[in-house]
């Protein structure tokens, strides 16, 4: 049974009561993830161009798709060791000066990638950019949480997260205005280092921390803590499987979205398959995407963030199979384009949950480092999904069955849920 709205907020808006200074922090922590997402994105958009010049090979080489996805599990991991060691340090330092950290990580070392002359260069490089993106999520992700009202904390999670979806258009958009020229687009990513100097000078410390630090200095960010008390360590354990669907899901069936377009036109015989499908996942879906992380915040306000979470993985199970088949039956790309942002809405938007839900999950003291050890130990635990079981079924069977089959992954999220609390509506714990 989801909680009831706090009486005091049942007949105004939920932004009625936020200040000046909570929206600033929302701003601040939304634009660091921002250029988290488009630091991520950014290999992704280059490294066609990239790998066949550091490699000396034409760009079907072979060796570029086993360096691409090489590259690609050097960055899972760099990201969740990021995670862990950022979040836990988040609370013992503080969200401040962790969150600038964080931000240099990613933006100073992505700029060096500009100056890579080989491969293992790269692979360095990527390793520490995702460390600091790894990073930036879970103090973010708990300095929203501490700062706004319960009543509001739902939605500027969803918020915070959502815009994640600005940081791929970013991305999206450098790759058009530096083409083949991928050296100056890993220029463009020193710019978020600018941002640091705006956190440090408008962010303070939540109260509730500098609280938990003068009470229990011995024992923030500690993963002995986290994982030996009997009460942190469930929802640790738990909320890192529900985090590994959601991750899994993401690189094995929701950006397969523009595999199934571009599968789709090539067999009606479409010459701008290539095109019309980055189009269908890139701006199409990606926008449903967005709209999902935004829902997610009202409707736990209604539901419970359990609830919201079991509808949208629920959701997602049943468009997957319509996205994959209903399209080459009957109605072709124009119905695809309908149906990819409902398949967006709820695939992807499950992903606004885990920045509104995972800091509400544990003390002030182990805040970032709980957020951060699900969200990241999620990462880890998806790896072998993405590289192992989601290759080979792509490799094997027919698209359409594998992103199916893969979609499965979305009901057993709901078995995880099933041992994880409801924290909609109630006061963060102590």
């Amino acid at each position: 049974m989801s909680p009831a709205a706090p009486a005091e907020s049942a007949d105004r808006p939920w932004y009625a009561g936020v200040t000046r200074y909570q929206w600033l922090v929302l701003t601040v922590a939304s634009l660091g993830w921002v250029f988290d997402a488009f630091e991520g994105q950014l290999y992704n958009i280059t490294r066609g161009d990239m790998l066949p010049d550091l490699l000396g090979v034409p760009g079907d080489d072979p060796l570029v798709r086993i360096w691409g996805e090489r590259f690609l599990g050097i960055f899972l991991i760099g990201g969740t060791l990021g995670g862990w060691i950022f979040s836990s340090l988040a609370d013992r330092w503080g969200r401040n000066p962790v969150m600038a950290l964080t931000i240099l990580f990613y933006s100073v070392f992505s700029g060096l990638t500009a100056l890579a002359t080989e491969t293992w260069h790269v692979g360095a490089l990527r390793f520490l950019v995702a460390m600091g993106v790894g990073g930036e999520w879970a103090v973010g992700a708990a300095l929203v949480s501490e700062v706004f009202p319960r009543e509001a904390r739902e939605r500027a999670g969803g918020i915070f997260h959502a815009t994640s979806v600005g940081g791929l258009w970013l991305a999206a958009a450098a790759g058009l205005v530096v083409g083949t020229q991928w050296r100056s687009a890993y220029l463009l990513g020193v710019l978020p280092a600018i941002l640091v100097l705006w956190v440090r000078l408008s962010i303070r410390e939540p109260d509730a921390w500098k609280q938990a630090r003068a009470e229990r200095a011995d024992r923030l960010g500690s993963f002995r803590e986290l994982l030996g008390d009997p009460v942190w360590r469930p929802r640790a354990v738990w909320g890192a499987l529900l985090a590994m669907v959601g991750l899994a899901t993401f690189w094995g069936v929701v950006v397969a979205g523009q595999d199934i377009a571009a599968d789709l036109l090539r067999r009606a015989g479409d010459p701008e398959w290539a095109t019309k499908s980055k189009i269908a996942f890139g701006f199409v879906q990606t926008a449903g995407a967005g709209c999902g992380m935004l829902a997610f915040g009202p409707i736990a306000a209604r539901l419970g963030s359990r609830g919201t979470f079991a509808l949208m993985h629920v959701a997602a199970s049943i468009m997957t199979p319509l996205v994959c088949w209903v399209p080459s039956a009957w109605g072709g790309y124009p119905l695809l384009l309908v149906l990819l942002p409902l398949f967006g809405f709820f695939a992807q938007g499950i992903h606004a949950g885990y920045a509104a839900y995972f800091p509400t999950l544990f003390p002030t003291h182990l805040r970032a480092t709980g957020s951060g050890f699900c969200f990241n130990t999620g990462r880890m635990l998806a790896a072998p999904v993405l590289i192992w079981l989601s290759a080979w079924m792509k490799a094997t069977l027919d698209l359409r069955l594998a992103v199916t089959c893969l979609g499965g992954f979305f009901l057993a999220g709901l078995l995880f849920l099933a041992f994880l609390p409801e924290t909609q509506g109630r006061e963060l714990p102590d």
